[in-house]
């Protein structure tokens, strides 16, 4: 069955994604990474039905939610040999024999070269590999912004890369600022397009409603399917204490 519209609501401080389809019942959903909310509703749904739904539902969605973000993260990278890791979408098999005196990370081939002093341990190593992460999404973001801000018509003050717990990007709208998660340079560049999009969507309308979809739609007609394609992957596992 086909989608006939859709839109953003947020109930309860739970941002929902709703979806009118030509069906009978109305369907709510949650999503990993992060535990997103869809509904699925009759065309004709009203959305004063639409909340009462998620509202008695919400005991059930939080605690699909918590399950979701404790469970779904990749599993802790011990920073070995052997191990997978990826960027950019692509997928590396991480290499950690060579050493030196200095600090660097290599992609080449199907090698992730993770190059450290003598003698270091998995933390040391996985600082140096984040630190890598960092500075490859701050290098491709300027293109982007150059891309897009003429498009939407906006201008962010700055933009940030925030590690953050359940969120690959965010918008502080009153500081005309835009964090972006570290985490989106392991993913296909598309899909840190699609994050900024968003996120400069936002200095037009604050909120996830019609409006919102409607600027989406029409800057980045495919942004749904890199959102399904960004959240089809997990965040990596942290220590969030």
């Amino acid at each position: 069955m086909m989608s006939t519209a859709s839109a953003y609501l947020t109930i309860a401080d739970v941002s929902v994604d709703v979806i009118y389809k030509n069906i009978k019942n109305l369907h709510i959903s949650v999503y990993p990474p992060a535990g997103r909310v869809r509904v699925a509703a009759p065309e004709r749904t009203n959305e004063d039905t639409i909340r009462l739904a998620v509202v008695q539902r919400l005991p059930w969605i939080k605690r699909q939610r918590d399950q979701l973000q404790n469970a779904v993260r990749q599993s802790r990278r011990e920073m070995v040999s052997g191990e997978t890791h990826y960027v950019w979408g692509r997928r590396y098999l991480l290499d950690v024999s060579l050493t030196s005196g200095n600090y660097s990370v290599k992609p080449k081939g199907n090698t992730l070269w993770v190059v450290t002093p003598e003698g270091a341990d998995p933390e040391t190593r996985r600082a140096a590999l984040e630190r890598w992460y960092r500075r490859e999404l701050k290098a491709a973001v300027p293109a982007l912004l150059t891309k897009w801000q003429p498009v939407i018509g906006v201008e962010a003050e700055k933009f940030v890369a925030r590690r953050m717990k359940t969120k690959w990007g965010t918008c502080v709208t009153h500081a005309r600022t835009i964090w972006l998660n570290p985490e989106l340079a392991k993913k296909n560049p598309r899909c840190l397009e699609y994050i900024v999009v968003h996120e400069l969507t936002h200095l037009l309308e604050r909120g996830h409603g019609e409006r919102f979809v409607a600027l989406m739609d029409q800057f980045l007609p495919d942004w749904r399917a890199r959102r399904d394609e960004l959240n089809e992957a997990p965040l990596a596992d942290e220590d969030w204490a």
